[in-house]
């Protein structure tokens, strides 16, 4: 068996299943007397047409089901794919996996000593956040998730017929349930709900996840032969933290408050505590061991009996609960400490609560060594691994707060704080950085803060000193183990970050050395990006802390929505790579390891795509092993909906992370190389802004988009606009790339290669052929043109023919849509030949992906055009009546994205 023959079984997999779940929709339309409705679905043998003997809403909540279906086919037949190619093909097969990676370790000659010390010393963390692109609500995903646990039971080939046709009706109850809730939000959802979404992850999937993966990576190390005592404790694995930006995240949302963010910490800890205290519980049903048949040290035995009585009546019932059997009577009184630490209840004095995860893990690692000393290492491996692992993931903080606002923000609130104390020249804002500076340093040497606590000073200060406040607070009770970094969005210069310790310092939290970091968003910040941080590091604030540390290690956020905006998909692919490379040299002049926090969202456009692709495509020595990753909208539920789904996903993040950590450079750079890539991103740049610069751009993209629905979206809690402006510059990069991709242009994952490297194949013809080699072989270059092809295939010119009808002005159509389609044809023909064969040769599997959906997407396309005019020309009038259509509208945008896969 081939790997090809093993994806061609399936594509057929997918279809046949696909068509199978059609059937059953269908069946359940008609029985509940929708038979018109089932008749018109384009899918299945028989692609009808949309007939007019029910409304538009009932067919496109069909249709837009019937494509979740799909989805939800797609991703059970990608993992049973896994499954099968590692069955007869091996270990390794798996792209992307622990197999793979170990097996080119091997293949290259690294000690499983130096594989080892990697995988220890490694760092990463998924941060979910809550950008506007998850449309469906949480009831809709739980369902979902419903449906595809009965995917996979329906994979079992060994029930009865009476128990596949039980599971058959279970199939159809759950298709109306599912008919009958509703698809999206139709009010907005509130912070709370994004919250809650999140929770479920981090409490119901992630755990168990990390167990899961950790399997997969003691999998791969023993079949390849390594040792099993370099990898065999909690401490040996890579660390997997978990990070989120709902509570934390200000950057143009109105909406969290202080008390937002604090609760939100809180609740965090309480859910991390809850999840531990059900841990404990579990093992004290493991740990049965009997004193009559296990001679324990007396040592131990007096120690639990010492316990017992310091923790008074508590501590008596934790040893008269299990009698002679000192295991559980031992994790018994761990858990009266942890009753003690999650009711705060501290009056008896150090010793009767845990002051924080590490003292937990010191009480873990000492039962673990009892049992090892035992002679029961098998079971100290088997049931106390998945504590400890829990505890050294998790914490007692769940998640790490990441709290971010924009530069412009923090201008405006120590402006507010200026005017406040009295300063004379107050306007923050209209300083240049010599004279930012010459402030910020001046007040660093100080520790008096401007004003006296609790004084108000306007919405802006008012807001980061109470958020930052909140901190404060849960720093003073817990500990800094919640709180992950201090971001600053649009970050162009030095004073941009020190005047965040200026905040931090009238809060009283100067001391605390919470890490505080650049997000290097534009073209130009990125270019920036390696003289700002080796003027921050350089800074004595930073020497400081660097020296203070010996594990310092400084984070740096790369921005791939803006940059992209910015300059379009090859000029932001380009500079963030050379941006981590150049920001590497600058770390290693000041021995500084560097963190990357990637800001990636779900599309191509803006960094999304396969983790391991993603990973692969770093530049050589610019990955420490130590990495952050945005999870964002719609790909949270993508990636970790389903255990099996969210399992594979966290192996590619580690195992990619831990590939990338080891690769070893001469630290030579290809000049030529760079120069053939300059060129061409000059040229593509130059492109690119000759459409978006175009004097009737805006009133262009306005018409050819849905922008003004997203607009009104309920999609998430955040505005689409960070500050309510009518520009390219203030609308929010996700509604951007959103809205091209609703009208089938796709325009933010191509626009302006095609010139380029058409340009460029005729200026430069032995460059050019170098490119189709370097297609090939350079994981950067390859991987970013297989999205931009995927970009393209995705593209439906037709339906961006019948968008481009709604402009008004015949001329700026013409001339836009001639620049777009023209750029369009030779992107597609330029990449086709640096790749050497047809698309349809090589990406059979988005080919066939394409002609399950083609139908479908179109009858979708006719009412959202019909619609969105209705709904302008009411709008325009501000007539009542448009509130109908824009209802159908919201609906449509959650039918496409399924459909399309894609959102923002």
């Amino acid at each position: 068996m081939t790997l090809e023959l093993l994806k061609k079984q399936g594509i057929e997999k997918i279809h046949s299943d696909f068509e199978d779940l059609v059937t059953l929709f269908k069946e359940m339309l008609i029985s509940i007397g929708e038979k018109d409705l089932a008749e018109s679905l384009p899918f299945g043998t028989s692609k009808t047409t949309q007939i007019k003997h029910h409304s538009d809403e009932k067919f496109i909540q069909a249709t837009g089901i019937c494509f979740e279906l799909l989805n939800l086919v797609e991703e059970n037949s990608a993992t049973q794919y896994r499954r099968q190619a590692e069955t007869q093909l091996g270990i390794a097969s798996t792209r992307g996996s622990w197999g793979e990676a170990i097996s080119q370790w091997k293949e290259k000659g690294l000690s499983q000593e130096t594989i080892a010390k990697t995988l220890q010393n490694m760092s990463v963390m998924p941060v979910l956040t809550a950008h506007p692109t998850e449309a469906k609500r949480l009831t809709v995903l739980n369902i979902h998730r419903e449906f595809y646990l009965l995917l996979v039971k329906k994979e079992n080939p060994k029930w009865s017929n009476a128990e596949q046709e039980s599971l058959k009706q279970e199939i159809i109850s759950l298709m109306e349930r599912w008919w009958r809730t509703g698809e999206i939000y139709l009010e907005k959802p509130r912070l709370q709900d994004e919250r809650n979404n999140l929770m479920h992850y981090f409490v119901n999937v992630f755990p168990e996840a990390v167990n899961l993966a950790d399997d997969r990576l003691k999998e791969a190390w023993r079949s390849f032969g390594f040792s099993k005592e370099l990898l065999e404790w909690p401490e040996h694995f890579p660390l997997v933290h978990f990070g989120s930006w709902v509570g934390g995240d200000r950057d143009g949302h109105p909406y969290v408050t202080p008390e937002f963010t604090e609760s939100t910490l809180e609740l965090h800890r309480k859910a991390a505590l809850g999840m531990i205290r059900n841990q404990l519980i579990e093992l004290t049903v493991k740990l049965s061991f009997s004193e009559y048949r296990v001679p324990f040290p007396e040592t131990f035995l007096k120690e639990i009996e010492d316990q017992g009585h310091f923790f008074g009546v508590p501590g008596q019932k934790a040893l008269d609960r299990n009698p002679s059997e000192p295991l559980r009577q031992y994790v018994n009184l761990l858990l009266v400490k942890l009753d003690h630490t999650i009711e705060e209840t501290y009056d008896l004095g150090e010793g009767s609560y845990f002051k924080n995860a590490n003292d937990l893990a010191k009480e873990l690692r000492k039962l673990r060594q009892l049992l090892v000393d035992l002679g029961a290492e098998r079971i100290a491996k088997q049931t106390l691994f998945p504590v400890e692992r829990l505890v050294r993931c998790f914490g007692f903080h769940l998640a790490k707060l990441d709290i971010r606002n924009n530069s412009t923000y923090h201008e405006k609130a120590i402006t507010q704080i200026l005017v406040k104390a009295g300063f004379e020249d107050s306007d923050y804002a209209s300083w240049d950085e010599e004279k930012r500076l010459a402030f910020l340093n001046q007040e660093l040497e100080s520790h008096r803060p401007f004003l006296v606590s609790g004084t108000s000073c306007g919405i802006e200060a008012n807001n980061v000193l109470g958020y930052l406040s909140a901190v404060k607070h849960y720093i003073d009770k817990y500990g800094t183990d919640g709180i992950g970094s201090i971001i600053v969005s649009m970050t162009r210069s030095l004073s941009d970050l020190l005047l965040v310790f200026v905040l931090l310092r009238e809060v009283g939290l100067q001391d605390v050395r919470l890490p505080v970091v650049p997000l290097l968003e534009t073209i130009e910040d990125l270019i920036a990006g390696p003289d700002i941080l080796s003027d921050y590091l350089s800074h004595p604030v930073l020497q400081k802390q660097i020296k203070a540390s010996s594990t310092f290690t400084q984070e740096i956020m790369l921005g791939y929505s803006d940059s992209n905006k910015d300059g379009g998909i090859l000029t932001s692919r380009w500079n963030i790579y050379k941006a981590e490379e150049n920001l590497t040299k600058v770390g290693d002049q000041f021995g500084v390891d560097l963190c990357f926090f990637h800001g990636r969202g779900g599309t191509t456009s803006r960094g999304g795509g396969k983790i391991h692709r993603f990973l692969d495509s770093m530049p050589a020595t610019a990955m420490s092993g130590k990495i952050k990753m945005t999870v964002q909208g719609e790909t949270i539920a993508n990636q970790f909906a389903n255990r099996l789904t969210a399992t594979y996903n966290l192996e590619m993040f580690t195992a990619g992370t831990a590939r990338q950590a080891l690769i070893k450079s001469d630290g030579h750079q290809d000049a030529e190389l760079y120069d053939i890539m300059n060129t061409m991103v000059d040229l593509a740049r130059k492109k690119y802004r000759t459409l978006i610069d175009h004097a009737n751009f805006i009133p262009f993209y306005s018409k050819v988009t849905p922008i003004d629905v997203l607009e009104q979206s309920k999609i998430g809690s955040r505005p689409a606009r960070r500050t309510g402006q009518r520009s390219l510059d203030d609308l929010r990069s996700i509604p951007w790339v959103f809205s091209w991709s609703q009208s089938r242009f796709n325009l933010t994952g191509w626009f302006g290669m095609g010139e380029a490297f058409e340009t460029f194949r005729k200026q430069n013809p032995k460059d050019y052929s170098r490119l189709q080699k370097l297609a090939k072989e350079w994981p950067f270059f390859k991987y970013l043109l297989i999205q931009v092809e995927t970009n393209l295939l995705n593209v439906d010119t037709e339906i961006m023919h019948l968008f481009s009808e709604m402009v008004e002005d015949k001329s700026t159509k013409e001339a836009l849509m001639q620049l777009v389609l023209e750029d369009f044809e030779k992107c597609l023909e330029i990449i086709q030949d640096i790749m050497g064969e047809s698309s349809d040769t090589r990406r059979v599997a988005a080919t066939e992906n394409k002609k399950l959906r083609d139908a479908s997407l179109k009858a979708l396309h006719s009412i959202q055009l019909d619609y969105i005019k209705k709904w302008r020309e009411l709008r325009a009038v501000d007539s009542p009546e448009s509130e109908p259509y824009l209802l159908q509208l919201l609906l449509l945008v959650n039918a496409l994205s399924g459909g399309l896969k894609s959102t923002g």
